[in-house]
């Protein structure tokens, strides 16, 4: 396990050598510690503004990580022309390297606190679309109905999952708090929260899937009826009839 003297060490070499790069015009802190909110767990998130060469600074900075730092593995996930690369450590910390065009180098959410160099406007992500969440919703409910009529547990305590994963992030959005990859579950109001605690699944049998499913249809029916009245009106006698045909 990394520490957080490690984890600082390794940012300020990263940073320093971020500096040093003549192709690197720009560099940001993102993540929790733009934010000042770090704690044991938190991983590096780091962006760099690329002016010239992308595929050979990102070949040449993987190479280092691997050859100074100990990385042992990576993967990339793109934005556009944004390569993230994330990098696992040998000590088990995680490290993104965010490599931007340096036209487009900038803020899209308020994790950005910039280092060096000049951050271009941008427009902020747009948060999850709500409607989007709920239809995602009931079409995942109608395959917990036929899983569990045709005796597949597993899929449906998975349909079950996924269903209640939509709802959460409806929740979330409601109250203003991040919807993406539970990071605002945790601040949601006890009483809502603990609502949802009917919805999971504790042994792969019928009658307990039957009573997860009427619950996170119940805490579905909800949420639709706060987000769209007309909506809800239209859905709810079918959901019902969904959950309750088990």
């Amino acid at each position: 396990m990394f520490t957080g003297e490690e984890r600082e060490r390794l940012r300020n070499d990263l940073i320093a050598a971020a500096r040093a790069d003549d192709r690197i015009s720009g560099a940001a802190v993102t993540g929790s510690a733009a934010l000042d909110a770090e704690d044991t767990w938190s991983d590096i998130d780091l962006a760099f503004a690329v002016q010239s060469e992308p595929d050979q600074v990102i070949a040449e900075w993987t190479n280092r990580m691997y050859r100074d730092h100990r990385a042992v593995h990576h993967m990339d996930v793109t934005l556009g022309r944004t390569v993230f690369r994330v990098f696992l450590l040998e000590n088990t910390l995680q490290v993104d390297l965010a490599f931007w065009p340096e036209g487009e180098f900038g803020a899209t959410t308020p994790k950005f606190r910039l280092l060096f160099g000049k951050a271009n406007e941008q427009e902020h992500m747009e948060t999850r679309d709500a409607r989007h969440l709920a239809d995602l919703a009931w079409l995942h409910a109608l395959h917990v109905r036929s899983s569990i009529a045709r005796g597949r547990v597993w899929q449906a305590e998975y349909m079950i999952s996924t269903v209640r994963d939509h709802v959460l992030a409806l929740m979330c959005l409601r109250h203003g708090l991040p919807s993406i990859e539970g990071r605002g579950l945790d601040q949601l109001p006890a009483e809502v929260i603990s609502g949802m605690r009917e919805t999971l699944v504790r042994r792969l049998d019928k009658d307990e899937l039957d009573v997860a499913f009427r619950a996170v249809m119940d805490a579905l029916i909800t949420e639709i009826g706060i987000l769209d009245v007309e909506l809800a009106d239209r859905l709810t006698p079918i959901l019902r009839e969904v959950s309750g045909t088990l």
